[in-house]
């Protein structure tokens, strides 16, 4: 596949990427993978990312915003800090934000408090929102979809893992759905398979979430186990198959969507 394609999802100022992020970059680009989209789950990770991407204009792009996991530390300052990178050019969306209910390393009325305040940013700072939940559909929908429905916002659903009922709700509401590596897992994926026959491609984007989430088949294994942007070529393949349609024209829609999707 020599076709550009668009990593949306990258967790590039991970720990596990300390010593090579540079290479990892150039080896994306060589397996035509380019731009990425750099994943903010922090205050601070939003600010290292988006002053990282500042050294690749173009090539990478950012997120701002703070995890559920996370939200536990934001302060009265965390809004500016946020608003303050949402300037930058090079950042492209709001989030990682969302709900997850199944960690619960935040207290749950504190997720619900700051999904809501960076939905509420990203409407008053017309930029999509990069979202995140897991176990906690019911709450998520509740509080996006006034936003949503008032034709505000628009978002996607990052590392899309879920049932078939809460898939037909995010895109009755107008979502677009991410879909990583999960769907190469014919164990846990398997019911991926046919849900993203579903996804108009539309609305439909590919991603890694490397460094995690490495694609179970692939023919050969990176040593250490971890992830990278390069592999997003064999996702793609992985749900051409499943859709039934040449790789080139899969890989060709989700990045055209991506492209739109993030005003890249």
């Amino acid at each position: 596949m020599n076709k550009q394609m668009i990593d949306i999802g990258v967790n590039l100022m991970h720990r596990s990427f300390e010593q090579d992020r540079g290479e990892v970059v150039a080896r994306a680009v060589q397996a035509g993978v380019s731009p990425l989209v750099l994943t903010g789950t922090s205050e601070r990770n939003s600010d290292s990312a988006a002053r990282y991407a500042a050294k690749f204009p173009g090539q990478l792009f950012t997120t701002a915003g703070v995890h559920p996991h996370d939200t536990r530390n934001c302060t009265a300052r965390t809004l500016d800090t946020l608003r303050r990178l949402a300037k930058m050019p090079q950042v492209v969306a709001i989030g990682e934000c969302g709900l997850d209910y199944n960690r619960d390393f935040s207290p749950r009325d504190v997720q619900r408090k700051w999904f809501e305040e960076q939905i509420q940013l990203a409407c008053e700072l017309d930029m999509p929102l990069f979202l995140h939940e897991r176990e906690a559909h019911a709450d998520f929908v509740r509080i996006l979809k006034p936003y949503l429905v008032a034709g505000k916002s628009k978002a996607v659903v990052h590392c899309f893992t879920g049932s078939m009922r809460e898939l037909d709700v995010y895109l009755q509401l107008g979502l677009h759905i991410g879909i990583t590596g999960w769907i190469c897992d014919e164990r846990r994926g398997k019911h991926l398979r046919e849900l993203v026959k579903r996804i108009p491609l539309d609305r439909l984007m590919l991603e890694t979430d490397a460094p995690f989430l490495t694609p179970r088949d692939l023919p050969v294994k990176p040593q250490d186990g971890r992830n990278e942007p390069a592999f997003l070529p064999h996702i793609a393949a992985t749900v051409a198959h499943c859709l039934g349609k040449p790789a080139e024209e899969v890989a060709e829609a989700t990045t055209r969507t991506a492209r739109e999707f993030f005003g890249l």
